[in-house]
């Protein structure tokens, strides 16, 4: 465990199965360590409060006056009720890669509009601050008014004003993660294993243990020898967080 927790997160929920039955996995991640990891049966608030809770009780065991900044979620309304509920006046900061994404899926089979739509929502996440971000922002729909493009891509774009005000939160909080890549690539590790054990067929506990192992092993996993090579105090995720 490390002394201190980072005062800015990611989380999201991994799909997988138990005796059959899907589950989520509550996964908490900063500073490329898996900080938290919970069961929850369900994904609604109350359930996700629950799971995520073991991250919050596990933070507050090493500093009780512990409170998270912020928190990247996917917008999923369960996860961000659970942050609420366990850290009151954290900030939630919504994914700007799954924004992306979500428009991108619009116009998958338009090579040429896919290309200028992905450079201007770059563009817009590049912004230097929040007066330049709305100014982007009003020209990426400018230009989506005028083209000659499916009314549902022109919708998701033109839905970017409700979402903006989410986008902009990140100028006040530097150090906070704007995009979700933080905890997805965690998950791919843990899907990987997963899939590999044809996911869980045991008891609840014997199900969480190997969760925490999992991330466990992650967590202090070695880097390559060039990565070592460059920062020789640089050996795994946990060293880098934990100092030593």
């Amino acid at each position: 465990m490390p002394k201190t927790f980072p005062p800015h997160l990611v989380a999201d929920e991994k799909h997988t199965w138990w005796l059959g039955e899907r589950v989520y996995v509550a996964t908490t991640a900063a500073q490329e360590c898996i900080l938290g990891v919970g069961l929850a049966q369900g994904a609604d608030a109350k359930s996700l409060t629950q799971a995520y809770g073991e991250f919050q009780q596990e933070a507050r065991a090493l500093n009780p006056d512990y409170a998270a900044q912020s928190v990247n979620t996917d917008g999923w309304e369960g996860t961000q009720l659970a942050w609420q509920n366990l850290f009151p006046g954290i900030t939630l900061v919504l994914c700007f890669l799954h924004t992306v994404l979500a428009i991108q899926q619009c116009c998958r089979r338009m090579s040429a509009f896919f290309t200028q739509v992905t450079d201007k929502l770059w563009h817009l996440y590049a912004s230097p601050n929040p007066s330049s971000f709305g100014q982007r922002l009003r020209r990426l729909q400018e230009w989506a008014a005028r083209q000659d493009i499916p009314e549902v891509l022109r919708t998701k774009i033109q839905a970017l004003r409700q979402k903006a005000a989410q986008f902009k939160l990140t100028f006040a909080f530097p150090q906070a993660y704007r995009t979700s890549n933080q905890v997805d690539r965690l998950m791919n590790y843990q899907d990987r294993i997963l899939y590999a054990m044809q996911y869980f067929h045991g008891t609840e506990h014997a199900m969480k243990q190997g969760l925490r192992a999992m991330a466990l092993i992650w967590n202090f996993h070695p880097y390559s020898r060039k990565v070592q090579a460059i920062a020789s105090h640089s050996l795994s995720p946990f060293e880098n967080l934990n100092g030593f």
